[in-house]
């Protein structure tokens, strides 16, 4: 059972890793900050396709992790 924990944490962690990476960025950087503040408040949604897709990707993955982690933490 720990073997397979393992395997599943492990596949959970490389999901959660290249579905973060393929996220694209929110601010551009320092100027991003400074100019642009306003605007992720109260302007732009994010898109409902790839980025919405890899974010919810991603939060079902760091969910599965944390319980995985606390699972195999438990067992040992």
């Amino acid at each position: 059972m720990i073997l397979a924990l393992k395997i599943v944490l492990l596949l959970a962690s490389i999901i959660l890793i290249i579905s973060i990476l393929l996220q694209s960025s929110n601010s551009a950087g320092l100027s991003g900050s400074i100019g642009g503040g306003a605007e992720q408040l109260f302007g732009k949604k994010r898109s409902s396709g790839y980025d919405a897709i890899l974010g919810k990707i991603a939060t079902v993955t760091a969910i599965l992790f944390i319980v995985i982690s606390i699972i195999m933490v438990a067992v040992e």
